[in-house]
């Protein structure tokens, strides 16, 4: 049984940044980052700011698909946690290390945060978190 619509996700924007690059879609943005980058706390204000631009004042979801080995600083998780309409965080990575470091990574976050293996699964549940949120703002 498939879940979901067939109908393909669309990339509204692009963004090639210095470390990746970052797809935004309807209301969620994917970010995949080069072997051996350092995701700082500089280069996350960027992946904030183009959240501000597509998605001020309205939910959204963000899925980081690690085909990639990389380094971030654990400090952005206390920023990331600010974002109040980031309802939904996913990591996507069949690596076994990113696994582990997902429960370290979820200690520092303290919000909604899933791991998938699968790429299709992180956007099911990040829309299915999606479609919670909206309807519990609406009671």
């Amino acid at each position: 049984m498939k879940i979901g619509s067939n109908k393909k996700a669309i990339i509204v924007k692009e963004y090639q940044l210095d470390i990746g690059t970052v797809q935004v879609y309807d209301n969620y943005m994917v970010s995949s980052f080069d072997e051996g980058a350092t995701l700082t706390l500089e280069r996350a204000y960027q992946i904030i700011g183009i959240s501000e631009i597509h998605f001020r004042n309205r939910p959204f979801g963000y899925i980081s698909l690690r085909k990639n080995s990389y380094a971030i600083d654990p400090i952005i998780y206390t920023y990331l946690r600010g974002l109040d309409n980031l309802k939904a965080f996913a990591i996507v990575s069949k690596k076994e290390i990113d696994m582990h470091n997902f429960k370290i990574e979820k200690l520092f976050y303290k919000k909604n945060m899933e791991f998938f293996i699968e790429y299709e699964n992180a956007v099911v549940w990040v829309k299915k978190r999606l479609k919670a949120k909206k309807g519990k703002s609406k009671l």
